[in-house]
């Protein structure tokens, strides 16, 4: 079925071409980006107006939790296990409507439905995954509660082995058990977190030879790491150690930034997370009040941390960590980063072709003849309209040509 999108403006996953496009679809593939009206499509089997629309690529989240339905977890003590596999399935498919059309998994979300999705048992983004989160004893990855009793939020099973380790030896081994499970990047957390109610998000976890040996257990496999850091000192280390990704970035400080420039480290912000946390505290979440807390916390220092890395140059790539917060709301982290000071282009390329860069993955990201046809009509010209409120106007999707 040939589609034609017709006198949109087009933002290519760098920049927006100039004046309207007619954007053809043909076989999950875009076989044309003409001047608007200047194509022939007489032989198209569909022709869809899209004045004054904006047709962008496919946006990629590099950081989100399928198998998680919100920061109050509380539920996982009385669910039955497999619940959460199956919310996945309504999860994936809200993504997917609110204009992500590939994810990476940070931590939960199995080889199993990651097959489920290719295969077509269920609809969902292409993804890669983590499988689980590692973590050191008593870190933010270490869900042992002080009474004694494990929570059951990201509870290993046979597909996602525990990735609680400690030491060379205990990383390496379990870095490797991760990998054989099908985990195609190394989640790690050198910092704590907002929502481990036990650590402080400000110091360290994970030792910086730690972290390197991980880092090589997984290059030699083909795979990278992302590594949750939220304190300066632990993102630090992360950095030195090689992880090609900072995850949060909230105390960011100056010989961070010139590390991550140095290096050429990823920043993923997850400026809906911690917002994620306090609305639904204010829902009326049963969260620990440590946890409310900290979220109220870090805000204000973590938009000032991202926009100082922003400012210095640091690549910044789109992620929400939904799963804290609802599934299909990704696109307000665009809103965010514009917020911060990106400008429209850079927002949408922060979720575009900033994100495929760092996916290593040049199948998406971008829209060009002959690319996949993974692409998300918004309302309103973005060249002129505020791109602050996009994930309200999303108007189609489309995966490979389909659309959803």
């Amino acid at each position: 079925m040939v589609t034609v999108l017709t006198h949109a403006t087009v933002f290519d996953g760098t920049r927006f071409l100039p004046g309207t496009r007619d954007v053809v679809i043909d076989g999950g593939r875009v076989t044309s980006v003409a001047e608007g009206g200047q194509g022939s499509h007489d032989a198209a089997d569909d022709h869809i107006d899209c004045t004054g629309k904006t047709i962008i690529p496919g946006i990629i989240d590099c950081h989100v939790h399928l198998t998680s339905s919100g920061a109050a977890a509380s539920s996982n003590f009385h669910d039955p296990f497999s619940l959460q596999f199956f919310q996945s399935v309504a999860n994936m498919e809200a993504t997917l409507k609110g204009g992500v059309t590939t994810v990476r998994d940070a931590g939960g979300t199995d080889l199993g439905a990651k097959m489920a999705v290719e295969t077509g048992v269920v609809r969902g983004p292409r993804m890669t995954i983590a499988v689980n989160i590692m973590s050191q004893t008593g870190g933010h990855g270490d869900f042992h509660l002080v009474s004694g009793a494990d929570s059951p939020f990201l509870a290993p099973h046979p597909g996602r082995p525990s990735g609680v380790a400690d030491g060379l030896d205990g990383v390496q081994r379990t870095t490797r058990e991760l990998l054989r499970a099908g985990a195609d990047h190394i989640k790690i957390c050198s910092t704590g977190g907002v929502l481990s109610p036990r650590d402080d998000p400000r110091h360290s976890q994970f030792t910086e030879a730690e972290i390197a040996v991980i880092v090589a257990e997984a290059a030699a496999q083909g795979a990278s790491v992302m590594s949750h850091a939220q304190g300066a000192p632990g993102i630090k280390n992360a950095v030195r150690a090689g992880v090609r990704s900072i995850e949060h970035g909230i105390y960011l400080d100056e010989e961070a930034i010139d590390l991550m420039l140095e290096r050429g480290t990823y920043l993923v912000p997850t400026l809906q997370a911690p917002q994620a946390v306090i609305k639904a505290a204010e829902a009326g979440a049963g969260l620990p009040p440590s946890v409310v807390e900290k979220a109220r916390r870090v805000i204000e220092a973590h938009r000032e941390s991202i926009a100082r890395a922003h400012a210095a140059g640091v690549p910044i790539a789109l992620g929400t960590d939904a799963g804290v917060g609802p599934h299909g709301e990704n696109l307000e982290e665009i809103s965010l980063l514009a917020e911060v000071g990106l400008t429209t282009a850079e927002a949408l390329a922060a979720g575009t072709s900033v994100a495929a860069r760092l996916l290593d993955d040049n199948q998406v990201g971008h829209l060009s003849e002959g690319g996949l046809a993974d692409l998300v009509v918004v309302d309103g010209d973005l060249r002129t309209a505020d791109v602050r409120g996009i994930e309200s106007r999303v108007n189609a999707v489309y995966l490979e040509g389909e659309l959803v």
